[in-house]
């Protein structure tokens, strides 16, 4: 009974003074939180976006309290989802008058839609733009056009950005839009920007990131800017300056005179909150009969004989029973014509191959079957 009871008491004394030790560490070292951050908290949305440019809302708070005590004004800072209201009651809980800061929404800077960036290839990899970009050009001939697998519309809270099925782009809804910054976060190649707006002034954008010559981006996509420079001969307020052989317009600077507009060659610059502009393309001329031309004065052509008899220019005719791979139609797709047998069993049977002319080794490879010449 006494061990008990020895035992008892010295473990309650261990444990009093662990207490006693821990309870003034925690004293000595206690960091003291102004009470105004957690005020400040409160009135925040609590959305976490990272637009504001801090980490969360907490780390927000914590830098107008610290901006109100040293440079007593909030400066900048602005919380894009609260807006103006939010900002109000932070300054009126800090003692402050909040500064009205100007308007940003998010902008699509790619005018690539499916009728002016036709798709070469098909992408048939994980639907994500960064694993797209990573991996490959993209479905287009512009590297730097946007991918359309909707980075963007997963990354965006507010249901604000959305993929339009005709123009293959994706669209920013303005009224639902906070300029919080995730979907240009989330596009690998940096075709969203967030830009400043004005109800007096819309602002000008261009609509192109190609940094190819202009030869190359137009052959890319008919609406890519080709670097000119007659945008900037026009601007009469030095807003616009044209680098990589591309054309920048500065928000701040443009006063929305849209000469820039109607000087572009290649429709690809527009006014914010308009819809983008669909390129005329222009119909080849018409051929002058030879009648016309006689009158003219001028020679019909002479037909040239085909004297080019080369076997393997003639169209090849393959027959088969078993459904090839994709990789094996990739592969004769440009010199054949695919034509699919009657037959349709479980069992797969070696095919047979008709032809006029000899297949190439890689093709014979790849199909990993026996041929014969006809």
């Amino acid at each position: 009974m006494n061990v008990i009871l020895i035992a008892v008491i010295v473990l309650g004394a261990v444990g009093l003074i662990a207490a006693l030790v821990l309870w003034g560490t925690a004293k000595k070292f206690a960091v003291k939180e102004d009470p105004r951050i957690g005020q400040v908290n409160e009135v925040l949305p609590g959305a976490n976006c990272g637009g504001c440019g801090f980490p969360g809302c907490g780390g927000m708070a914590a830098a107008c309290v610290k901006a109100a005590d040293e440079a007593g004004e909030l400066g900048n800072l602005s919380c894009p989802v609260g807006g103006q209201p939010c900002m109000e009651k932070v300054a009126a809980i800090l003692g402050l008058q909040a500064v009205a800061a100007a308007p940003k929404v998010a902008v699509v800077r790619c005018n690539g839609t499916c009728e002016n960036r036709p798709r070469l290839v098909s992408y048939d990899g994980v639907q994500t733009c960064r694993i797209a970009n990573t991996t490959c050009m993209g479905e287009t001939a512009c590297a730097y056009g946007c991918l359309g697998c909707g980075d963007c519309v997963a990354a965006c809270q507010f249901d604000a950005i959305r993929i339009n099925p005709e123009t293959g782009l994706p669209e920013v809804d303005r009224a639902k839009c906070t300029a919080c910054g995730a979907c240009a976060k989330a596009c690998p190649r940096n075709i969203i920007e967030i830009r400043q707006v004005d109800d007096q002034k819309q602002g000008m954008v261009v609509t192109c990131m190609n940094k190819d010559k202009g030869a190359v981006a137009n052959k890319a996509c008919a609406a890519s800017c080709i670097g000119c420079g007659k945008c900037k001969q026009v601007c009469g307020a030095e807003a616009i300056t044209v680098e990589n052989n591309l054309s920048y317009i500065d928000a701040e600077k443009c006063i929305s005179c849209r000469a820039c507009e109607e000087a572009c060659p290649k429709a690809c610059i527009i006014m914010l909150g308009e819809p983008r502009k669909k390129i005329e393309k222009k119909q080849p001329a018409a051929a002058k009969p030879a009648a016309a031309k006689a009158a003219a004065g001028q020679e019909a052509p002479k037909a040239v004989a085909n004297t080019n008899t080369r076997p393997y220019d003639k169209p090849i005719e393959v027959k088969f029973d078993a459904a090839l791979l994709p990789s094996q139609q990739y592969m004769l797709a440009g010199t054949v014509d695919l034509v699919q047998g009657e037959k349709s069993n479980d069992s797969v049977t070696p095919a047979t191959y008709d032809y006029e002319a000899p297949l190439m080794p890689s093709q014979q490879i790849l199909l990993g079957l026996k041929t014969k010449k006809a």
